[in-house]
């Protein structure tokens, strides 16, 4: 035995591998953890973070757009102004038909006015001429005749046929039969009574004057009883008559009465004249 073997060691025992390498591990974590607080603690605090809502650029062209009202308003100024030519365009129109609806009712009654003055008219020179056919039938029945108021003689038993120049009146005033009595009318289609005798005589080559009253003077008074075709025949006053007509013989007469009948042949009894004139 050693002298050393028994005296005890003054030196810390070693420890085991093991448990130096536990010792170092817990070392090296705290270190580790130290290390990192102090990292934290020299790191300034993170600043707030600030949301920033970026709102949306307005990129307008206001010329743009204000040319473009402009331009707008520009077509409905001429839109109202065409409407308003328009609307006058119709009014003038409808002014212009009324009108014309206005003149052409006018003109109607005008000539409504025109046609019934004018048969008023031939109503009373009908009825004017009837009168004074009465009158003239009156005048002659107490005239004539002898003694006791006899009634005149009628030359219904004349028969005397027409020649020469009667011939020819008559001939003319019978193709005249049937056609329209116009006052003022001288053929051809028509005839008032002294033109359709002025037209009838200028067929013997005789002009007579163109009216009723100067053809009743016209040539030489003769009696109603002893009549020959061709004379002309009278009613009213010798000069101043209102109506004449041709005898034609057999108690009868063509002339141009009134606006109802026209040219006609009848009987003198139908309506006696009042005196006749030879020119023939």
């Amino acid at each position: 035995m050693s002298h050393s073997a028994h005296i005890p060691s003054h030196r810390k025992p070693r420890r085991s591998a093991s448990k130096l390498a536990v010792r170092a591990g817990v070392a090296g974590g705290v270190l580790s953890t130290l290390a990192m607080a102090g990292t934290a603690s020299a790191t300034p605090a993170a600043e707030p973070v600030t949301e920033t809502l970026e709102m949306p650029v307005l990129d307008l062209d206001l010329s743009s757009e204000v040319s473009s009202a402009v331009t707008k308003a520009a077509d409905n100024s001429r839109a109202a102004a065409l409407q308003g030519e328009l609307n006058t365009l119709e009014e003038s129109a409808r002014t212009g038909a009324a009108a014309e609806a206005k003149k052409a009712k006018e003109d109607a009654q005008k000539k409504a006015d025109a046609e019934k003055k004018a048969k008023e008219e031939a109503d009373r020179l009908e009825t004017a001429t009837r009168a004074s056919r009465d009158s003239g039938r009156t005048s002659l029945s107490g005239s004539s005749g002898t003694g006791s108021g006899s009634t005149a003689s009628t030359p219904s038993s004349v028969k005397a046929p027409a020649t020469g120049s009667a011939a020819a009146i008559l001939n003319f005033a019978r193709a005249q039969v049937g056609k329209a009595y116009v006052l003022g009318g001288t053929g051809p289609g028509s005839w008032d009574c002294s033109g359709l005798v002025q037209a009838a005589y200028r067929q013997a080559g005789i002009t007579l004057p163109r009216t009723s009253g100067p053809q009743s003077s016209f040539g030489t008074s003769v009696s109603l009883s002893s009549l020959q075709p061709g004379d002309i025949l009278y009613w009213g006053s010798k000069g101043s008559a209102y109506h004449v007509a041709i005898y034609s013989g057999g108690g009868k007469f063509i002339g141009a009465q009134n606006p109802s009948t026209g040219v006609v042949e009848r009987s003198l009894s139908y309506d006696p004249p009042t005196g006749a004139v030879r020119v023939l």
